[in-house]
């Protein structure tokens, strides 16, 4: 049997999926109020420059894989219009159900569709989208290369895709108050506002085991992408990669 990581803990590889669809089951319904609080709500600001790196064009598809509860979605659905298609997806049912509630809310309905899939296997069509996203959701995903290379199958010519992901911070001094603030305030935020410490115990462990961003640009380039480069946010608390397929 293989084993990989689930935090700091190794787990078998076959069994690391359903480890992670628990924690989501348990915070999806209060997984954006954490967001605010965990990030004072930069989050929002990252997700609007992953949004603005897409390049998004009037009637273009595009795909948000591990979306969750739909903030990539709707924006994305904003700048591809009526003509355009979005696709929000992802492997935990509860957190699609979030979703979903939250693209209603929004009236993007009708140029929004909600898919339950696995990120390793899309089950799209070659060079189907423009662009494909993925927020806040590869570091949980089991085989990471397999994800790349099925992002980039469905990908078309001169289409593009965008990973925002917690990374590597890159000041000595931030790192340390970040890691107080990751280990010893993060976990109890979560159980006093999710009644769940050990998943954010889990994020905060998966956020340190997830690639530096120079090894995910590898990946990417691995996968057959081309002109990869990235953008540290927040002194690299946040990373979005970007890369193409020609």
């Amino acid at each position: 049997m293989t084993k990989t990581h689930f935090g700091y803990k190794q787990v078998e590889t076959k069994d690391k999926a359903s480890h992670v669809a628990e924690v989501f089951h348990s915070v999806a319904n209060k997984y954006d109020t954490m967001n605010d609080l965990m990030s004072l709500g930069l989050h929002h600001l990252w997700k609007k420059l992953a949004i603005d790196l897409c390049q998004f064009r009037p009637g273009n598809k595009a795909l948000d894989v591990a979306g969750g509860t739909g903030d990539l979605a709707i924006r994305m659905a904003e700048k591809v219009g009526k003509k355009g298609q979005v696709i929000l997806s992802d492997i935990n049912y509860s957190m699609l159900q979030e979703g979903r509630n939250k693209v209603i809310d929004s009236g993007h309905f009708e140029n929004i569709q909600l898919c339950q899939l696995d990120a390793e296997k899309l089950p799209f069509p070659d060079n189907f989208f423009d662009c494909i996203t993925i927020g806040f959701g590869l570091r949980n995903v089991t085989d990471k290369d397999a994800a790349l290379r099925s992002f980039y199958r469905c990908l078309k010519p001169g289409g593009r895709a965008i990973i925002l992901e917690f990374s590597h911070v890159t000041s000595e001094l931030l790192q340390t108050l970040y890691d107080s603030y990751s280990f010893r305030i993060l976990p109890k935020l979560g159980k006093m506002i999710a009644n769940d410490e050990d998943s954010y115990q889990y994020l905060a462990e998966s956020i340190r085991m997830h690639p530096a961003q120079e090894e995910l640009k590898q990946m990417m380039q691995d996968a057959g992408f081309e002109r990869c480069d990235y953008h540290n946010l927040s002194s690299g608390i946040v990373a979005v990669h970007k890369g193409y397929k020609f």
